[in-house]
């Protein structure tokens, strides 16, 4: 299982695919780890090399305590590709994953082609991510746990794919609580809403339609007009779309990613 250090932390990292395929390197939301986009893999893998990580914090990452920063998960992330021999890559993400792919194509252009941005934001409600911090901290993951699901996955999803519902529940809670705080607190801390207009490489942003934690309204809206050339895609999911529109999301990356 390999591993690179980066600030005294080990992250979790896994290349996948041809060497010599353009490189794609996918990231997870909060609470979830590189499993997130195991639905797609079959149709990424093709065409791409695609590194995986788990963030600090999941997976089998380290979860060291205390605040992390949104620029320390974006070196988190070129630690990464440096350990894979991949100088310049695509990025995509979801949720937490697509902010730390702003953070990277705002602090190293020269190392990020492409920004794909799915189900996620330039700007979250700090106190509710404060308190989330909080309420973590003091009482662990279960205290989250019911709001958190009711926002990863739409009704209809769990009703139709339960065992998938409660792999990822399960995973959820058996996440170390530090994990969650320290990144639930770079969400808090992100000053990306006024620096986004500075991304140069081209972006797509998805947005779920029945996603409330960061719908086209008021986020999706805010990516797609303040990023240059910026385009949109909206797919019938809630906020992880990549297990609930899978293969609408695997086309909208292969298109964007081939132009």
């Amino acid at each position: 299982m390999p591993f690179v250090h980066s600030r005294g932390a080990r992250i979790h990292w896994k290349l996948e695919g041809e060497g010599g395929a353009p490189a794609l390197v996918l990231l997870n939301s909060i609470g979830t780890d590189m499993d997130l986009w195991d639905p797609l893999l079959p149709a990424l893998r093709a065409r791409h090399a695609l590194l995986r990580i788990d963030t600090l914090g999941h997976g089998a990452s380290d979860a060291p305590e205390g605040d992390y920063a949104m620029a320390e998960l974006a070196d988190d992330v070129f630690a990464a590709m440096d350990a894979a021999g991949i100088q310049r890559a695509a990025v995509a993400g979801v949720s937490l994953g697509g902010m730390i792919a702003m953070e990277m194509a705002l602090a190293q252009p020269g190392r990020v082609e492409r920004v794909a941005l799915v189900c996620t934001s330039a700007t979250m409600d700090r106190a509710a991510w404060q308190a989330r911090v909080e309420m973590v901290r003091e009482q662990g993951m279960a205290a989250i746990a019911g709001l958190a699901m009711g926002r990863f996955l739409s009704p209809g999803f769990i009703a139709a794919q339960p065992a998938v519902a409660a792999t990822i529940r399960r995973q959820l809670l058996s996440m170390d609580p530090a994990g969650y705080a320290g990144c639930a607190a770079a969400i808090r801390d992100m000053d990306l809403a006024d620096r986004i207009a500075a991304i140069a490489c081209p972006a797509l942003v998805v947005t779920g339609n029945e996603d409330t934690s960061t719908p086209w309204t008021g986020h999706g809206e805010h990516l797609a007009g303040r990023i240059p050339g910026a385009r949109h895609v909206a797919l019938p999911a809630a906020h992880l779309a990549t297990l609930e529109a899978p293969q609408a999301l695997a086309e909208a990356l292969t298109s964007f990613l081939d132009d």
